[in-house]
C-alpha cells in the first residue's frame, strides 16, 4: 500500500487493514500553494463502502465490551500517537490544505490531540440518573449505549480537528465509525484513523473511505449506518438530512458570523479581532467574521483602525515561518470571492483593501484580505457565506437596528459584540439568534469543551460539538425499570 512522505496510507482502511480500492479511480490531492499533486488516494467503489460499513458493524460487539475506562485509555493513546508524529503531520496538512504551518497547522495538531484527551476524561464521566418511581418496589435508572455505526463526513478547512471532534466522541460512546474525509484534504483524516488503529482499538472500530460526493451519498443512505455526523455547507446538510431519513444526525452547517462594534467599544481591539476573524484559515472558517456591523457614530474612526490592522497579516507561502495566512483551498472558494466582491462593487460598495486575487504567487488561489465599505443586505457578501478573507462593513444607528441586521440571515452559528456595557452585552446575548455570542472577542474564538452549534430556527444545524455535549449527542440514552420484589 502506498504512503505519503509522512507515512500516511493512501488506500482505504477497512476492518483494520489498509487496502487498495476495487475501482481504478483515484482522487488527486493538490497543493493550493503551487498546484502540485501531493498524493493520490484511492476512490472507494460502492462495494468498498459496503465492506467498510460491514467491518464497522462487525466491530460493534467488541467496542461494546470495552468499559468506559478502557475506552478512555485508548483515547489517551490516540493523543499520544498524534503527539509523536505532530510535526510530520502538520507539514502534510499544510501541503494539502494551504493553511499556514507556523500560524495554523501546528496548533491544529496540538488541539486534535487535546480533543482526544478531553473525550477520554469525559468518557469516564458518562453519568446518568436514578429517579424515583410511583411504586415503592420499582427502581428506575438511565444508562447510555452506543448508537451503532456512525458515518462521519468532514470538510477541508480543519482536516484533523473536525474529524477528531466527531471521532473521539463516537469512540468514547462505543460507536464504530466509517470516516469519509474531504476529498480536498483526505490525508489528515487518514492519519487520524491510523492513530486510532495504532492505539489498539478493535479492528474495524474506525474505517476510512475516500472519494467525492457519491461516496458520502452512499454512506448517508446505507442501511448499515445508524448515525451521521456532518460538518459542511447548509445546502449539503439539508440534502444529507433528507436522504438520511430517521438516522441519528449531528449537523453543523455554515455560519455568516456577524461582529457588532458599538460606539462604546474598545475600537482598536475590535478592529484587530475583525481582521483575525477574517484571515484565520484565510477566512475559510464557519465562525469567520463574515459581516462587520459598525455603529454610525464611530464608523470613520473605526475604519481607520481597521485598515491599519488589515495591513498586519502576511499572506504568503504557507510553509514560511512569517506567513499568517495562505491561499484558499480550492477554486470554488476563490471564485466565490470573485463573485461576491464584484457583486458588492456593482451595487455600490467601496473596496478599501484587497479586492482581487493576489499576483506573484505560484497559484492563483491567493486572496488578500478584502475590506468592503457600504455593504447592504441586498448584496451577496451580506446574504451568503463567502468563506474567504473578506470584511463587508455595514453601519447601524442603534442596538435595535444592529440586532435586526445581524439576525437577517438564515444562518446562526456564532456572533461577536464589542461594547463596554454589561447590560448592553446581555441585551445582545438575549436577542442574537446564534448558538454562541462572544463579548469583546473575535467570532473565531473556540475551545474544545463548551457546546458549539447552531441556533434553532436557522439552517445551521442541530446537536452540539464540544466535550461532554458531543458524547451525549452520539450516545443513546436508555431507561431501565427493575421490580425488586
Amino acid at each position: 500500500m502506498d504512503t505519503t512522505r509522512a507515512g500516511t496510507p493512501t488506500g482505504l482502511l477497512i476492518g483494520g487493514e489498509w487496502r487498495d480500492a476495487t475501482s481504478d479511480d483515484v482522487v488527486a490531492v493538490d497543493n493550493p500553494a503551487d498546484t502540485t499533486v501531493v498524493a493520490e488516494v484511492a476512490h472507494a467503489s460502492a462495494g468498498d463502502v459496503d465492506a467498510a460499513v460491514a467491518a464497522a458493524v462487525e466491530a460493534g460487539p467488541a467496542m461494546a465490551r470495552l468499559t468506559e475506562f478502557e475506552r478512555a485509555e485508548l483515547l489517551h493513546a490516540v493523543a499520544d500517537r498524534l503527539d509523536e508524529r505532530a510535526e510530520a503531520l502538520a507539514v502534510q496538512m499544510t501541503a494539502e490544505s494551504g493553511k499556514a504551518l507556523a500560524a495554523e497547522t501546528r496548533d491544529e495538531l496540538v488541539e486534535s490531540a487535546e480533543i482526544f484527551r478531553l473525550a477520554a476524561e469525559e468518557t469516564k464521566r458518562l453519568e446518568t440518573h436514578v429517579m424515583p418511581s410511583i411504586e415503592r418496589t420499582k427502581r428506575v435508572f438511565t444508562h447510555r449505549k452506543p448508537v451503532g455505526v456512525y458515518a462521519l463526513l468532514t470538510p477541508f478547512n480543519f482536516p484533523m480537528n473536525i474529524p477528531a471532534e466527531l471521532l473521539a466522541a463516537a469512540l468514547g460512546g462505543a460507536n464504530t465509525v466509517v470516516l469519509k474525509p474531504s476529498e480536498s484534504t483526505p490525508l489528515s483524516g487518514a492519519a487520524l484513523a491510523q492513530a486510532v488503529a495504532d492505539a489498539g482499538f478493535p479492528a474495524g472500530a474506525v474505517n476510512v473511505v475516500h472519494g467525492r460526493g457519491d461516496v458520502g451519498a452512499a454512506l448517508t443512505t446505507h442501511a448499515g449506518v445508524d448515525g451521521i455526523g456532518f460538518v459542511g455547507s447548509a445546502d449539503t446538510a439539508e440534502a444529507i438530512v433528507r436522504a438520511a431519513g430517521l438516522k441519528r444526525t449531528l449537523i453543523e452547517a455554515s455560519g455568516n458570523g456577524p461582529q457588532i462594534v458599538c460606539d462604546d467599544a474598545d475600537l482598536g481591539r475590535a478592529a484587530e479581532a475583525a481582521v483575525f476573524g477574517a484571515t484565520f484559515v484565510a477566512g475559510q472558517c464557519c465562525v469567520a467574521t463574515e459581516r462587520l456591523f459598525v455603529q454610525e457614530s464611530v464608523h470613520d474612526e473605526f475604519l481607520a483602525l481597521l485598515l491599519a490592522a488589515a495591513a498586519e497579516p502576511v499572506l504568503g507561502d504557507p510553509m514560511a515561518d512569517d506567513t499568517t495566512y495562505g491561499p484558499v483551498n480550492n477554486e470554488t472558494v476563490a471564485a466565490r470571492m470573485d463573485t461576491h466582491v464584484a457583486d458588492a462593487v456593482a451595487a455600490g460598495a467601496d473596496v478599501l483593501a484587497g479586492g482581487e486575487r493576489a499576483s506573484g504567487f505560484a497559484s492563483d488561489l491567493y486572496w488578500p484580505l478584502t475590506v468592503l465599505d457600504g455593504v447592504t443586505p441586498t448584496m451577496a457578501a451580506f446574504r451568503e457565506e463567502t468563506f474567504g478573507p473578506i470584511l463587508p462593513v455595514t453601519t447601524f444607528t442603534d442596538d435595535d437596528e444592529a440586532v435586526r441586521l445581524a439576525n437577517d440571515s438564515h444562518l446562526g452559528l456564532q456572533a461577536a459584540v464589542f461594547t463596554s456595557s454589561l447590560s448592553r452585552a446581555h441585551r445582545y446575548i438575549d436577542d442574537l439568534r446564534v448558538g454562541t455570542v462572544l463579548v469583546n472577542e473575535s467570532t473565531n474564538f473556540w475551545e474544545q469543551h463548551p457546546p458549539f452549534g447552531g441556533a434553532g430556527g436557522t439552517r445551521t444545524g442541530w446537536g452540539r460539538i464540544g466535550g461532554k455535549y458531543t458524547l451525549h449527542d452520539m450516545t443513546d440514552l436508555r431507561t431501565a425499570v427493575v421490580d425488586v420484589r
